[in-house]
């Protein structure tokens, strides 16, 4: 899947604003729980539909799991957004939103990095109906 950075994605950009304000208003350095309360308030200042620690279930061979992933918010009932509060974000960090992906079925995520002086972002989409070409393209 080819990611056109001409063509702006609505919901993602409206998310990312939303992240901007916060990081804004706060700057960097408080833990990842007061961005997520504050991203709630962002979200529902601007309109934008969420759910907040949303549980993902993992199933294997066809069975769900017991253990599941709890993403940090599901925007628009569709776009999974994962939020840090690090010094730099990891191959683990992407690993965490790439797992989301699989098993919730989405095909957009976004990973946010509040804890640098500027506001980093991620948007992960996930193809699982093309094998062949990279399943998964990331585009800041």
């Amino acid at each position: 899947m080819v990611v056109d950075s001409t063509i702006r994605d609505e919901q993602t950009y409206a998310i990312i604003g939303a992240a901007m304000a916060v990081h804004r208003e706060l700057g960097y350095g408080f833990l990842e729980a007061v961005y997520q309360e504050a991203m709630e308030i962002e979200f529902q200042a601007r309109n934008i539909p969420y759910e907040r620690e949303t549980e993902l279930p993992v199933l294997y061979h066809g069975v769900t799991l017991k253990t599941y992933y709890k993403a940090d918010f599901v925007c628009y009932s569709s776009v999974i957004v994962e939020l840090k509060a690090l010094q730099q974000l990891s191959n683990h960090d992407m690993a965490q939103v790439v797992n989301y992906l699989k098993a919730s079925k989405h095909q957009k995520a976004l990973l946010i990095n509040f804890g640098t002086k500027s506001l980093q972002h991620k948007r992960i989409v996930h193809n699982p109906k093309n094998p062949q070409s990279k399943s998964f393209v990331v585009a800041s």
